[in-house]
């Protein structure tokens, strides 16, 4: 992948992580540009795949474009950042994103949104008014 499209997806992120919304200049380190679809389900370097993610997200999420909602059990799409509107999807209550659909609650839970470093992160930055 070339350094234009990395940076197409940057600028299109407004250079935040486009799961939780975390800036880059907040992140302890570089987000990187990831695969909604991976290469390896077939998912391709077009730009209408790819997010701004961070190493850990991104690790969670592994290949996975499917996740089970903790409220019903069933296997529902995650979060597509390219398809999905943010805030139809979550809602931040004080350091904690809140899932509100089926895919999102899905999302929170496979990526670990809700992690302790995470969680102690956003509330620091929430605390400094600099989040989301």
């Amino acid at each position: 992948m070339d350094q234009a499209i990395r940076g197409l997806v940057r600028q299109r992120a407004g250079n935040r992580f486009e799961y939780c919304l975390h800036r880059q200049e907040h992140a302890e380190t570089a987000h990187h540009v990831e695969h909604n679809v991976a290469k390896q389900q077939s998912g391709s370097d077009d730009p209408s795949n790819l997010a701004l993610a961070c190493t850990h997200f991104n690790a969670h999420k592994g290949p996975n474009v499917t996740g089970i909602d903790p409220s019903s059990g069933i296997f529902v799409p995650l979060f597509d950042s390219r398809q999905d509107r943010w805030a139809d999807h979550f809602t931040l209550r004080g350091a904690l994103i809140v899932g509100l659909t089926p895919s999102g609650r899905a999302t929170v839970s496979v990526l670990a949104m809700n992690a302790r470093h995470r969680v102690n992160v956003r509330a620091e930055l929430v605390a400094q008014g600099v989040y989301p």
